[in-house]
């Protein structure tokens, strides 16, 4: 048994898998050979059962490290503001408010009237033809402004957590 922090494990796992990396790649490039018929081969060092029993073993560290952490943030609350909130609901929330904060930051970026450029060269219409934003400015910086801030606040409680709860992985 290993206790370690979810920024511990994360880590952990960047490492893991950046080492799997690595025998994928030996094995890629070494499980064949090109020899001419009249040149002594070059054979690379290259041995199957070692490669395989160490990226299964890197998978299966890799495989319990990330249930532990699954478990973990399905199960550890914390309190985000006055909310107590699960690690993977706050995970889930973040996406929706970061997709959600990209849309708001066009819209209050939008001036409330802006002229349209001309779509051909040969156009006839010389009326100039101008697009209007059709919502409430201030109402869409004001969310921008609460939407960043949930966000913030999530992350705050987000990285206290990461650093300083501890579980056990059985590595």
């Amino acid at each position: 048994m290993q206790t370690m922090t979810s920024a511990y494990a994360n880590k952990m796992l960047k490492s893991l898998e950046e080492d799997k990396a690595f025998w994928l790649n030996k094995e890629e490039e070494a499980c064949t050979y090109v020899a001419a018929i009249n040149e002594e081969p070059v054979v690379p060092d290259y041995d199957y059962v070692e490669v395989a029993t160490t990226i299964a073993a890197l998978d299966e560290k890799i495989a319990i490290i990330k249930h532990e952490l699954n478990v973990t943030n399905a199960n550890a609350k914390v309190l985000v503001g006055d909310v107590t909130m699960s690690i993977d609901s706050i995970l889930i929330k973040m996406a929706q408010l970061n997709r959600r904060k990209t849309v708001l930051d066009v819209m209050r970026k939008r001036l409330p009237k802006s002229r349209e450029e001309q779509r051909s060269y040969m156009s006839h219409n010389s009326v100039p033809e101008y697009r209007y934003i059709n919502y409430d400015l201030e109402l869409v910086k004001n969310e921008y402004e609460l939407v960043s801030k949930s966000i913030m606040e999530m992350q705050m409680a987000l990285d206290k957590y990461n650093q300083t709860v501890q579980f056990e992985v059985d590595i």
